[in-house]
């Protein structure tokens, strides 16, 4: 019988890390592997939506992370049987030294104190595993493990070649270190008549941020939409090009591995594992925090024959099920086990 693989959580709702913990258990579900997820009891968001996917649960009873760390080393040190797989930082310090334990850094450390945590946090893991190669130049001795999407359509190229008006599309948190304010400053420099669609909130975002960002998307007037939160689809099919204009280096880039999934033309930033996510023939990659510059590429974007963007997105969609597919995710997961000897 497969060994058991534990997945312990940064935290008990549903962000980033804890959405690639899911399509890890479904993962390793579907290799055989009895999986179960280790998650603070409340919110339930990650407890619940493992159990859905099939894997067993425990909750860690806890208020908050000063209450989780103890509980979640006193659980691993009486109770665990089989590999931990530990999806953040949060669980990777709590169980520092502890036997038979992958450390999966979703970001790399930011400031001092995250540093200090991460040489703790990797005392006696069987690896170190990070989102890109990007990521894994920022923290050496780790090995990159690239994130992966779910399973999702290809969407039919809307018609073209673009000219005149066009619609530009954003997915994401609304805040100035993933560039939306960058976004919006190049939109209003774009010599077209764009119009620009924002999908996200600013839950987790700064005030400071919010403001930024405000201050920016309110001066395109009625040219700029607030979406909400919607699902990816609901916003590729609504856009003629999606623009990922991040300033901080991203580790990875989930959302371009959906515009790739999805066939929609797409402009990234050069900020961290972005570029390396799109691919090194990817032709539309603008200077991280230059709005000029991303003007600029947005245009030659929206200006290119209907045959040019098929042969980009023919390219990206190829990637994604060669790199960022459910299979793709799966034989990786597969390959790091073999790899440390756990079957």
């Amino acid at each position: 019988m497969a060994d058991r693989i534990h997945l312990a959580a940064n935290n008990p709702d549903l962000g980033g890390g804890e959405m690639m913990l899911l399509r890890h258990a479904e993962a390793l579900l579907q290799l055989g592997h009895p999986v179960t997820v280790v998650a603070p009891d409340s919110p339930t968001e990650v407890l619940d939506a493992a159990a859905a996917a099939g894997a067993e649960v425990v909750a860690i009873r806890a208020t908050g992370r000063r209450d989780y760390l103890p509980r979640l080393r006193a659980w691993d040190r009486e109770q665990r049987r089989g590999v931990l797989w530990c999806h953040g930082l949060v669980p990777s310090f709590a169980t520092s030294g502890r036997p038979d334990r992958i450390v999966h850094l979703h970001q790399a450390p930011r400031g001092r104190a995250q540093e200090l945590a991460v040489v703790v946090a990797r005392r006696g893991a069987l690896a170190t595993v990070v989102p890109s190669h990007d990521a894994a130049s920022r923290i050496p001795g780790s090995t990159p493990h690239a994130n992966w999407t779910q399973e999702l359509p290809r969407l039919p190229l809307r018609p073209g070649p673009v000219s005149g008006s066009a619609t530009v599309g954003y997915l994401g948190r609304l805040s100035t270190d993933k560039g939306v304010d960058v976004l919006a400053r190049a939109v209003a420099a774009v010599p077209h008549d764009v119009r620009l669609l924002l999908a996200g909130d600013t839950r987790y975002v700064e005030a400071e941020s919010v403001a930024t960002v405000d201050a920016a998307v309110g001066a395109l007037g009625d040219r700029a939409v607030r979406l909400g939160h919607v699902a990816p689809a609901d916003l590729f099919q609504q856009v003629d090009l999606v623009v990922f204009p991040s300033v901080w280096a991203e580790p990875f880039g989930l959302v371009v591995a959906e515009a790739m999934a999805a066939g929609v033309p797409f402009v990234v930033s050069d900020a961290g594992a972005l570029p390396e996510v799109a691919g090194p023939d990817h032709p539309w990659v603008a200077r991280a925090g230059d709005a000029g510059d991303l003007a600029r590429v947005i245009t030659r974007a929206l200006a290119v024959s209907a045959d040019e963007r098929q042969a980009v997105t023919d390219r990206a969609r190829s990637r994604w099920g060669g790199q960022y597919s459910p299979q793709a995710g799966r034989r990786r997961v597969h390959h790091l086990l073999d790899d440390l000897g756990v079957r």
